[in-house]
């Protein structure tokens, strides 16, 4: 698995199908918004945020795909990551397997939304924060995990 992964982001286009794909799965460019992942003591959160402030459609796009992401989280599927990366995201079948023990949270905000993500289970916490340091990485966010 880490070989793979490994092996996906050594190739730039790896980079530029995330990136299509994503638009495309995502239903707003990647060149409008831009995104945060944050793991935070008891969980994390994904960001997502348009530019430019006068970007209404942007926003809108943003806050819709992100209520979905948390109704689908929490239901155990994953198919959008999968779809969007081309591989399995590291934690994701544990996030999948303890789904009863983690809350995904859609919150609007000014230019976006976010998921708020939320366990007080190590096993569980550990692959969220897993999955969250995927996300940098294949965003590309320069987001600084925490150790």
């Amino acid at each position: 698995m880490q070989a793979q992964l490994a092996a996906a982001s050594a190739d730039p286009r790896h980079f530029d199908g995330v990136d299509q794909r994503g638009d495309k799965g995502m239903g707003f460019s990647h060149q409008m918004t831009h995104h945060h992942f944050l793991l935070l003591p008891d969980g994390g959160a994904i960001e997502v945020q348009a530019n430019q402030r006068n970007d209404a459609a942007s926003a809108e796009a943003i806050r819709e795909h992100m209520a979905g992401i948390a109704t689908m989280f929490a239901q155990g599927n994953f198919s959008l990551p999968m779809f969007i990366h081309a591989v399995e995201p590291p934690g994701m079948k544990t996030m999948q397997r303890l789904k009863g023990k983690i809350t995904y949270s859609a919150e609007k905000t000014q230019l976006g939304a976010q998921v708020r993500i939320k366990t007080a289970d190590p096993e569980a916490l550990h692959a969220v924060h897993d999955f969250l340091r995927f996300q940098i990485d294949e965003h590309r966010t320069g987001d600084k995990p925490i150790s």
